[in-house]
């Protein structure tokens, strides 16, 4: 019989919850009981609301228990573990049973994440024993043509999942067209958006489906030169990349004439980036690569042309790239059969927010916003309302509650007036202030702007201080044409997908909570109560105790009145801090 196999989650999401302390404890009571079985490490499946996981698969099934902190390893221990007694409340995932969790994972179908927290990502033998690199095995041992690995990719209908969701065969078929003895392919891993932690994960996860897909795309184009440029921030994802990248060249999987196919001679490594969110755009990642400032540049010439030191080069980002493999093993058909008639297979979001359920989810296309955020995502928490999604990062937009059955492909997240992107899913209540959460991205991107065109330098600047005006309780009736008029001149004279899209946020809120933006200019009101400068903290006279606790932690004693009196609060000193309404325990604070 197999030894117990005991498996504990370190991604940055397990060990931010402390899975590295859990790893030890498990460590050391396997040494002092001098238990016989294996321990084992992986990555993040996804469920980081559970955080930490820690499976065992013994002689009767596979267990993952989750929120597994060092008090609830020694329980899950000494019962399963010693004692093969699964303990059924802690468990989050199983095949014998269904637990609370099982909606979180019955929708998905894992094509992109599939050996996420199932295999040892700095083991190539796990890889390799769970159908790693047979794909380009079989390219090679069948000897199938370039071309018709290109053709396949365009049958499968997978498009790229970087944000534009450009046809991935088509684009690299203009690389493969374009003559030259030099081509590069490289991998963008630096986009910013909430998406950015769905490739950190697949990264630390699996990070040899990432490079054999890069090495299929080599074959494919005529490529000889790889670059995966990840940012810096993500320092475990960087190490166990380079960890794989010398494994791959150990077995002959890069380097000289791979795997006997004549002339293919292809290389990758990692380029650290400096987390610039406008180095997501295939031009200014190239001038990136290349030592230069990340500044978009005019095209065409487009990189299939003359991207890298002016070279043919095809850009993916990482979750396209680690789709690549499963397609070429299992035919573009099987990949094909996911999704609708123009957005095929899968897709990992990223849930954010307002959630019960964060983490990443992949779910086949055509399901529709409200599965993802009520069945696999939970809800929302402490039984409040879904307002809105923020879809597809700081330059998506916000889809509102009554659009929630929107599909989700790219045509129809496009229809709303949000953008796919590589995957950011940010969830809000009826808590949300719709104004203050486009401030709030326009905030980001106006900070993230390059500099190089005036419409975005200057014009994200004004639209920003428009929207802090707004939520000061400063807004003019004019403010909201104003808006609109920059956000157009911004999306049509931009040069890049950035300023074309930075203004998305805000025309979807204005489009769908337009009522909001009103209250704010004409009312002075915020009807989330979020606005600090529109919020009027007042003491219910018919509540109020009189325990002097609100009185006494005002920072500018604004609050007067009794012991057992009512208690109140002086409009013209309060400095609508909050924090007489943190402390009442009487619910007598009111905002209005």
């Amino acid at each position: 019989m197999e030894k117990t196999k005991v498996i504990v989650g370190l991604g940055s999401c397990g060990i931010a919850a402390g899975a590295n302390k859990t790893y030890q404890k498990i460590m050391q009571l396997r040494e002092v009981e001098h238990a016989d079985f294996e321990l084992k490490k992986t990555s993040c499946i996804g469920m980081c609301f559970r955080e930490p996981l820690v499976e065992i698969i013994d002689k009767s099934g596979s267990y993952i228990y989750g929120n597994v902190d060092e008090d609830r390893a020694v329980e899950v221990f000494e019962k399963h573990i010693i004692n093969h007694e699964p303990i059924r409340e802690y468990v989050v995932k199983t095949d014998l049973f269904k637990t609370a969790d099982n909606n979180f994972f019955d929708d998905q179908v894992k094509i992109a994440l599939r050996h996420c927290g199932y295999i040892d990502p700095e083991s190539i033998e796990e890889y390799e024993a769970n159908e790693g690199y047979e794909s380009i095995k079989k390219i090679a041992d069948e000897e199938i043509k370039p071309e018709t690995v290109i053709e396949n990719i365009i049958k499968s209908g997978l498009r790229g999942r970087g944000g534009g969701g450009f046809p991935t065969g088509m684009k690299w078929r203009f690389a493969r067209n374009s003559v030259s003895k030099e081509k590069y392919i490289i991998c963008n891993a630096d986009e910013g958006d909430p998406g950015a932690f769905m490739d950190r994960s697949l990264l630390e996860g699996d990070p040899h489906a990432v490079l054999e897909g890069m090495i299929i795309g080599a074959y494919a184009i005529g490529a000889n030169g790889g670059v995966i440029y990840c940012r810096a921030e993500y320092p475990l994802a960087i190490k166990r990349l380079n960890i794989a990248i010398e494994q791959a060249r150990d077995r002959g999987y890069l380097g000289e004439h791979i795997l006997g196919i004549e002339g293919f001679c292809f290389d990758i490594y990692v380029k650290e980036g400096a987390g610039a969110f406008v180095c997501g755009e295939e031009t200014a990642l190239i001038a990136s690569v290349e030592g230069e400032r990340g500044m978009p540049r005019k095209r065409p010439p487009f990189p299939a042309v003359s991207g890298l030191w002016k070279k043919p080069t095809n850009i993916n980002n990482v979750e396209t790239w680690a789709n690549i493999p499963w397609i070429v093993f299992h035919g573009p058909e099987a990949y094909s059969k996911y999704g609708t008639e123009k957005s095929k297979g899968t897709k990992v979001f990223a849930l954010a927010g307002k959630i019960n359920h964060s983490g990443l989810v992949e779910v086949p296309m055509g399901i529709t916003i409200r599965d993802i955020i009520f069945k696999l995502g939970g809800g929302i928490p402490n039984g409040k309302k879904f307002k809105a999604v923020q879809l597809g990062g700081p330059s998506g937009g916000c889809i509102p509650e009554y659009l929630a059955d929107t599909i989700v492909d790219y045509d129809s997240v496009n229809a709303t007036g949000a953008i796919m992107g590589s995957g950011g899913m940010v969830v809000m209540d009826e808590s949300t202030c719709m104004v203050d959460v486009a401030k709030f991205f326009l905030n980001f991107t106006q900070d993230e702007s390059c500099g190089k065109c005036t419409f975005c330098r200057i014009g994200t600047k004004r639209m920003l201080e428009i929207l802090q005006r707004i939520t000061q309780g400063k807004g003019e009736e004019s403010d909201i044409a104003k808006l609109e008029e920059l956000a157009y001149q911004i999306k049509d004279n931009s040069l890049c997908g950035l300023g074309q899209t930075a203004p998305n946020p805000v025309l979807t809120t204005l489009k769908y909570f337009r009522d909001e933006y009103t209250a704010h200019i004409i009312e002075k009101k915020c009807p989330a109560k979020v606005c600090k400068n529109l919020i009027t903290y007042s003491i219910d006279a018919e509540k109020c105790t009189g325990c002097t606790v609100c009185a006494k932690k005002c920072p500018v004693n604004c609050i007067s009145g009794g012991r057992k009196q009512p208690h109140l609060i002086d409009q013209t000193l309060c400095i609508k801090c909050g924090e007489c309404y943190s402390r009442c325990k009487f619910d007598a604070i009111t905002l209005s």
